[in-house]
């Protein structure tokens, strides 16, 4: 509660809690060692998981950004670089992990184009073969694109960055923490999606509302690496079954939904679109990630955030004039309704 009415949280799809039934699947799971490899829950979460992707094998981690450290672990060794999309997650959103745990330098590449690249950026920015330059190693798609606003990469951008990859020996990471929002928004099964690629991160405590944990998949002989690498990292979780049973609830009840979520987005944003001073690119709403824009007559983000927070609607800051929305399965469109007209007396009260 802030001004007596409930708040409404649009900071993330990270703050769904879980469902009734969610719960009774929690409760019911069985359990074992999974550092043991006994957590039979576990085990057929990852398998699942595996052919959901198009891998031979998973492990289940207890968070995208420790997936995505352990590929840039698998796939590199320290001094080497890695190619990401400009707003990459791994650059901002991973405390610094990239350089800190496996000990890489990031590449940002395709500059003005929301998070995306093409084969020509690849090429563009390998280094040449030097003892000054650091090898290019990897290279790392983010589908969604958390920064861009919630982008679905396209069949042939993603065919050509593979086919660059491929031509020129780099290895390929698909960071794919809301890998079933680009799914449901393409029409597109996740196998497809992930085609091409060595390794594949995805989250279940983002769009599909389980409260813990992540996979990552990719060859088996690599999985067996990935495995030693989570305990290397503090992330060996002994009966995680349970978390597990949350993960596995998800898949079977909340991937239809997500339609929803994307719906609710495209709402919000033409609602938000229609208040003065703030600019929305409607035709970049693509999933459940709203980016708004403010007009120099308006205050700074961080202020509005917190008249925004102060009036029962819970936002990020996403940039000194840029908001973030996030729509999720705790947020119907009755919500999103009332968050749209507390938004904008919030922000007619201060032109």
């Amino acid at each position: 509660m802030t001004d007596g009415r409930p708040a409404i949280d649009l900071r993330s799809d990270t703050v769904t809690r879980p469902s009734p039934g969610m719960r009774a699947a929690i409760a019911a799971a069985e359990v074992g060692d999974d550092v043991l490899g006994d957590d039979p829950t576990v085990d057929r979460l990852q398998r699942r998981t595996a052919n959901l992707l198009g891998q031979e094998a998973a492990v289940f981690v207890p968070s995208g950004s420790m997936a995505n450290q352990i590929a840039l672990l698998l796939h590199c060794r320290p001094g080497d670089e890695v190619i990401v999309g400009e707003g990459a997650h791994m650059a901002f959103h991973e405390a610094g992990a990239a350089s800190a745990i496996a000990g890489v330098q990031l590449e940002m590449v395709g500059a003005g184009q929301h998070g995306m690249f093409r084969g020509v950026d690849i090429a563009a920015a390998v280094k040449p073969e030097s003892r000054l330059a650091p090898p290019t190693r990897l290279v790392c798609v983010e589908n969604t694109h958390n920064r861009g606003g919630g982008n679905v990469w396209s069949r042939d951008d993603l065919t050509d960055v593979v086919n660059t990859c491929r031509g020129r020996g780099l290895a390929l990471h698909l960071d794919g923490a809301r890998l079933m929002n680009a799914a449901v928004a393409s029409g597109s099964p996740p196998r497809e999606l992930a085609a091409g690629f060595d390794t594949v991160a995805f989250a279940f405590s983002k769009g599909l509302g389980a409260p813990v944990g992540s996979v990552i998949a990719g060859r088996a002989a690599d999985m067996d690496r990935a495995a030693r690498l989570r305990k290397m990292l503090g992330g060996g979780m002994r009966q995680s079954g349970i978390l597990a049973a949350a993960a596995l609830w998800a898949l079977d009840h909340n991937v239809d939904r997500i339609k929803d979520d994307h719906d609710n987005a495209r709402f919000l944003a033409g609602r938000l679109a229609e208040i003065p001073g703030v600019r929305v690119d409607l035709a970049r709403v693509a999933t459940n990630i709203v980016m708004a824009d403010l007009a120099p007559a308006l205050p700074p983000a961080a202020e509005l955030v917190a008249r925004l927070h102060a009036h029962g609607v819970r936002v990020l800051a996403f940039g000194p004039r840029r908001i973030r929305f996030v729509t999720h399965l705790d947020v119907d469109r009755a919500a999103c309704e009332e968050a749209a007209d507390r938004i904008a007396i919030v922000l007619s009260g201060t032109l």
